[in-house]
Parts: C-alpha cells; sequence; structure tokens
C-alpha cells in the first residue's frame, strides 16, 4: 500500500484541530501537505474532529476541494494503492471559502465557517497555514486581525484544569528577501500574535539526519571532547543539486541561490553543527543556542566579500550524458540574468570553541550530483610517530566525520587503519550507518513532522524571531556587495562551480570535497 511509512511516534495524542490553508490549490499544497496528511491519516495519528478548510481565490465548492485533495493523494501515490479508509479519514468532509486574500468579507466568512465547525465538533483549535506566495503573508496575518480570527494569546494556560482552545500560524520560507524585509514581517506578525504562536517553517530541520545531529554530538561522549577548535580544521556543508531552476524561473529571479538555500537552510545546519549544548531538549533552550552562534559569526565587511563569498551561474553542460541549457536559456529567466545559481560562504565564529575554524557552506544547481552533507575535516595527527616509521605526514589522511542529509540517509567516520603485510602503510577506511539498513527503517517526511509539531505546539524545529533576524545580518553584507557588481561568473553544468568557488577555499590551503 502506498503510504506505508513507519509509524510516527508522538509523546502524546494531538489534540482536534482545524486546519486553514491559504493557498490550497497551490503547488505547495498538493505536493507537500496533502500526501503528509494522508501518510498521518495512515499512521493514525490525527484526532477525530480534525477538518481540513481551505481559502483561496478560485470558485470552489466543498466537493470540488475534496476532489482536489484526493488527486494531491493519487498523484503522489498513484490511485491503484491508496487506501481510501484512510483518505476518507482526512478528507471527508472539508471546507472551501473562496475570497481574495485582502478580501474582509471573505475572512468574515472563514470565521462564520470556523464558529460553525467548532460548534459542531467541539473543537475551538485553529491552526492557520500560510501555503501562498511570501509576498501575501504580510496581507494575511493583518486581515486574520482585521476578521478577529487571531485570537493572540502568551503562552498555552489552563482554565479550570482544562487547556484554552488555541490558535497557531505556520509561515513558509521564505522569511523576507533581505534583513529590512524580514525585520518588516517579523514586526507584522508581532502585532497580531504572539512568539509562542508563531512556527516559520524550515523543513529541512524536520529531516530525521538533521535532528540527528544534536542527538549525534550531545549523546556520545567520543565527539563532543574533539568538537572544537583544536581538533576541528574546518567544516564544509553542501547542498549540491543536479537539477536547474525548472519550472521556478520566476521565483529564481528574484532569490538566488544565496538567498533561497544559504541563509535558511545550510544556516541552520550551520547553527546545529556550531551550537553550545542546549540546557535541555527543548523549544526555548534549543533556539537560544542557535541564536547564541549565529550572533557570534564575524560580520563580513561589503568590501571584502570577494574574500568571504563567490558566485556564479550554470553554462551549457552535460548532466548525466544529457545536454542541458543554461540558466539564461531557462523558461522564464531573463537572457542578460546575473542571478547566481551557485553560491559559497566562508563564516567565521568568534567564539572560544571555534575561534579560527571556517566554515563553508557553498550550495548550486546543474552540479555533478544531488548531495546534501555536513563534513568536519580533523586535523592531522602529530609528525613524531610517522617520521620515526619513515612516513611523510602527507600520507596520513585525516579523520573525516560526514553527516548525509540526502541521498542515503547516514554518518560516515574515516579514520586510517595499518595495511595488512610487513610494512607500515596506512590506509583510509570507512565506518557508517545508513537509514532503512542499520536502523532498518527509512525517515519520517518532514511535513509530516512539522504538522505534528505544529498541531502539537512544539516550536523546536521552528525558527524563532531573532534567528531569522540573525541569520540575515550575517548574508547581508554579501547581498550588498553583489547589488553593486552585476558581473558574474559562470561554470559548464556538470561541474562543482566556478573558478571563484574553488579559489575560496584554495586560498586557505583546502580543497572541496567532491562528494
Amino acid at each position: 500500500m502506498a503510504g506505508e511509512p513507519a509509524p510516527l511516534q508522538t509523546q502524546t495524542p494531538l489534540a482536534p484541530c482545524n486546519l486553514v490553508i491559504f493557498g490550497v490549490t497551490g503547488d505547495l499544497t498538493h505536493r507537500k501537505l496533502v500526501p503528509a496528511l494522508y501518510d498521518l491519516s495512515c499512521q493514525g495519528v490525527l484526532p477525530d474532529g480534525f477538518t481540513v478548510v481551505g481559502f483561496g481565490r478560485k470558485a470552489l465548492t466543498n466537493e470540488d476541494m475534496r476532489l482536489l485533495l484526493e488527486k494531491a493523494v493519487d498523484d503522489h501515490y498513484g490511485s491503484a494503492v491508496v487506501d481510501g479508509t484512510a483518505c476518507e479519514r482526512v478528507l471527508l468532509a472539508p471546507r472551501y471559502v473562496q475570497g481574495g486574500f485582502d478580501d474582509i468579507e471573505a475572512y468574515r466568512r472563514l470565521k462564520d465557517e470556523l464558529e460553525r465547525l467548532e460548534k459542531r465538533t467541539g473543537t475551538a483549535n485553529r491552526l492557520f497555514y500560510l501555503a501562498t506566495p511570501p509576498s501575501l503573508f504580510p496581507t494575511i496575518i493583518r486581515m486574520l486581525d482585521a476578521a478577529r480570527l487571531a485570537r493572540r494569546e502568551t503562552r498555552r494556560a489552563v482554565s479550570d484544569g482544562a487547556p484554552r482552545p488555541w490558535t497557531r500560524i505556520v509561515i513558509e520560507k521564505p522569511f523576507g528577501s533581505d534583513l529590512r524585509s524580514a525585520d518588516e514581517l517579523n514586526d507584522v506578525v508581532r502585532s497580531v500574535f504572539d512568539e509562542s504562536q508563531v512556527y516559520r517553517i524550515d523543513h529541512y530541520l524536520a529531516k530525521e539526519t538533521v535532528q540527528n545531529i544534536l542527538m549525534f554530538r550531545f549523546a556520545n561522549v567520543l565527539f563532543e571532547p574533539v568538537w572544537n577548535r583544536r581538533y576541528v580544521d574546518h567544516v564544509q556543508i553542501t547542498a549540491a543539486e543536479s537539477i536547474g531552476v525548472e519550472h521556478r524561473g520566476i521565483y529564481y529571479e528574484e532569490a538566488g541561490a544565496l538567498r533561497d538555500m544559504i541563509q535558511n537552510h545550510l544556516m541552520q545546519l550551520f547553527a546545529l553543527t556550531a551550537m553550545e549544548p542546549p540546557i535541555a531538549f527543548s523549544a526555548d533552550a534549543v533556539r537560544d543556542e542557535k541564536v547564541k552562534v549565529l550572533r557570534a559569526v564575524r560580520p563580513i565587511p561589503p568590501r571584502d566579500a570577494d574574500r568571504f563569498a563567490a558566485r556564479g551561474q550554470y553554462a551549457r553542460g552535460i548532466i548525466d550524458g544529457q545536454p542541458v541549457p543554461a540558466y539564461r536559456e531557462e523558461e522564464k529567466v531573463s537572457p542578460t540574468s546575473s542571478v547566481e545559481t551557485y553560491a559559497a560562504v566562508k563564516l567565521l565564529i568568534d567564539n572560544w570553541r571555534w575561534e579560527g575554524v571556517p566554515f563553508y557552506l557553498r550550495t548550486g544547481k546543474r552540479l555533478p550530483q544531488q548531495l546534501t552533507e555536513i563534513a568536519v575535516q580533523f586535523k592531522r595527527p602529530p609528525f613524531l610517530l610517522f617520521r620515526q616509521a619513515d612516513m611523510d605526514l602527507e600520507d596520513v589522511v585525516p579523520n573525516l566525520l560526514v553527516i548525509r542529509i540526502q541521498p542515503n540517509e547516514g554518518i560516515e567516520l574515516r579514520v586510517e587503519s595499518k595495511v595488512p603485510g610487513q610494512d607500515i602503510g596506512l590506509r583510509p577506511v570507512v565506518l557508517q550507518f545508513t537509514y532503512g539498513s542499520t536502523l532498518n527503517e527509512l525517515p519520517f517526511s518532514p511535513y509530516e513532522t512539522l504538522l505534528v509539531d505544529s498541531m502539537s505546539g512544539d516550536q523546536t524545529l521552528f525558527n524563532r524571531d531573532d534567528q531569522v533576524n540573525a541569520s540575515w545580518r550575517i548574508i547581508q553584507p554579501i547581498l550588498d556587495a553583489w547589488s553593486r557588481n552585476a558581473e558574474i561568473d559562470t561554470y559548464v553544468a556538470g561541474t562543482w562551480g566556478p573558478e571563484q568557488g574553488y579559489a575560496l577555499m584554495a586560498n586557505d590551503g583546502r580543497a572541496w570535497r567532491r562528494g
């Protein structure tokens, strides 16, 4: 049966709620949200009384929306193998409200619909999900406030021993397009919702291997003692894609690789890798440490951006034996575009643990393979022993720890071992485990995890307002420098990026991994 995901472990049963999806007819809902809801239904995670309410511009009936959601499940899994009972549990009686996103009367109709549902089901919990273009986020939030749908609250409170009904909002990325716009959006959010009600999504954080970074670091006594400047030479964080921009030309022309991947996804991986141990595995404790390490990143002067950042744009090339077009030849892309499809950044952290250890972050499209990983390169051992064995220290390959996010999620540790025989010689060997083999189960879908956490009130995997601000402050000087210079180097599709990218590490006497 499609969707036989591994049982999803939840600490407590989820409280029933009404999930309101703004942009219910859009691509994100079709490809991600509805399949995730179906999977949760297959696992019996969704509570009784859970209802989907769609909001959009298109003129649809409730039945039209139900068929639209069913098609999303069929398209994802194939209609022949879908569990009809599980599908009905989540899509049996959805509601649809039609109207413009700036139409106050539509929001009042939404309020009336929710009140009818709440009276019938007995639940007044509301989860608003913004699956729309980011430009609509401020408008929707203000309209929710104007229609008295937001119900501002602080922390969950109890009345007569029973929890009060809650209201939460889930905001998709990107959260702003620069520091100024992110701060402005945060101001709008704060004016309507308390921070405890806000769930800023970064789906990378919900990947099983990403969550395992904390467990791997802090649950194993072997690694934390060497997780510092005394033993680590440098860290590489890579998110490589072999695909191009495909149908996302309009979005990519506005975003580019730095905004699309590094400011959010890779900055999250960076923070989890570099942060100090939290005092508890709770939302506030984990997010406090992430903010601290982001604020400790050495500011990048715009005039020195070329020393700390590199960019490029893919030209024609060969991927998997097939010719592919240049970025400027893609659909809905300007033929004179200077938008980067490759970006790399060098970050230095001014704190006791990481002083002098560079972190290199890179992402790119039309690279040789799809790969997302964190590679912790340790320093070489002292020379004395190998000099006595008549060996060159260059023959000793440094230890390397690789946390692979995708594909083949897992962890690898490269160590040196003696070559069998009479002579003294070394050979690197790899110790590894992968999900689906060693652990005998595959990771959960990120959107399943994020939906469950937002319904249960766990903000650990969601961005806080100060973290968003800290991340943009790191990236903004690079954006400013690049905005003043439209010239951009190209790289052949199917290679590992432009010369600038290679030089970023070569200038430090280091080199990028090749996957």
